[in-house]
């Protein structure tokens, strides 16, 4: 994982504003009803077959908290696991576990909900080389445990902003009046600026991909967008591994594994991100 972008002072941020959005001044039922000398032991249960996430950002969450909770992993993020798993275990004062439940479950939940999700569309091509990933269809603020989960769920990650690279998109296209246009002032750009910057430019159909591969030399990515089956091999076919090919758009479940044997190295996915289930993970006091 790259330190730009995964860290833990970023991390212990987004922990710190959740557990501020969630306790606020003070947990008033706890401290109303549970002595602040208790002690306490709870169980991290997961209720689903899935893959886990999000036990390391856990263990953040427990320390901010109470760094003397003691926090015990039974098994590990990115591993497949069965409904009824033990996945880890927390003991120490009890208030401080019961403030830290439910932001400590809103992060595994998510998190394993998309690296379920992930691994679902990672199997389906395991038998092809490509790869899935991830779009910036993130919650906003989350991006960055979003995107590891992704990672965990065996997929890659493109872009983590608008900072990372070139991509020129159809709103880009249609601002400069056409896609060479908006390649060559790129390139300007970055040869002004003595960047070292990859670029990937989107296309609707076979003639924009014509008008992309002119540029062949200094371009790294083709996004077919939306393509039909039958013209994403053809597009596919066409590029003819000159540079990388992405699909993109609409991609599901029962359509990924066709995606895939169309010859693309990456397909990307906003589904996964943007609006993944929740994995049932539950936290039990003994």
């Amino acid at each position: 994982m790259e330190e730009k972008y995964f860290n833990i002072n970023r991390i212990s941020s987004i922990i710190e504003n959740a557990l501020f959005e969630d306790i606020g001044i003070g947990d008033i039922t706890t401290d109303a009803i549970i002595s602040s000398t208790e002690k306490g032991r709870a169980e991290i249960l997961v209720k689903e077959n899935g893959v886990i996430a999000g036990l390391d950002v856990a263990e953040i969450v427990f320390q901010i908290i109470d760094d003397a909770l003691i926090f015990k992993k039974c098994v590990h993020d990115g591993m497949p696991v069965a409904s009824g798993t033990v996945i880890a275990y927390v003991e120490g004062s009890l208030p401080s576990i019961l403030k830290s439940e439910r932001t400590v479950l809103n992060f595994l939940q998510r998190m394993s909900g998309i690296a379920t999700l992930t691994r679902r569309f990672v199997k389906l091509i395991e038998h092809t080389h490509a790869k899935i990933t991830d779009t910036r269809k993130t919650a906003p603020g989350l991006r960055m445990l979003d995107k590891l989960a992704v990672q965990y769920g065996g997929g890659v990650n493109h872009r983590f902003g608008l900072d990372d690279m070139v991509l020129i998109k159809d709103n880009h296209i249609a601002a400069v009046g056409g896609i060479s246009t908006a390649i060559e002032k790129c390139l300007s750009y970055i040869s002004l600026r003595n960047l070292s910057i990859k670029i990937e430019i989107e296309t609707k159909n076979l003639n924009e991909i014509d008008e992309a591969l002119h540029y062949k030399d200094a371009i790294h990515r083709i996004m077919l967008d939306n393509f039909s089956l039958n013209d994403l091999r053809k597009g596919t076919a066409y590029i003819n591994k000159q540079v990388e090919v992405e699909a993109s758009g609409g991609v599901t479940l029962s359509t990924v594994r066709e995606i895939a044997e169309a010859g693309v190295d990456f397909i990307s996915i906003g589904t996964l991100t943007h609006s993944p289930a929740a994995l049932d993970i539950a936290l039990n006091v003994q």
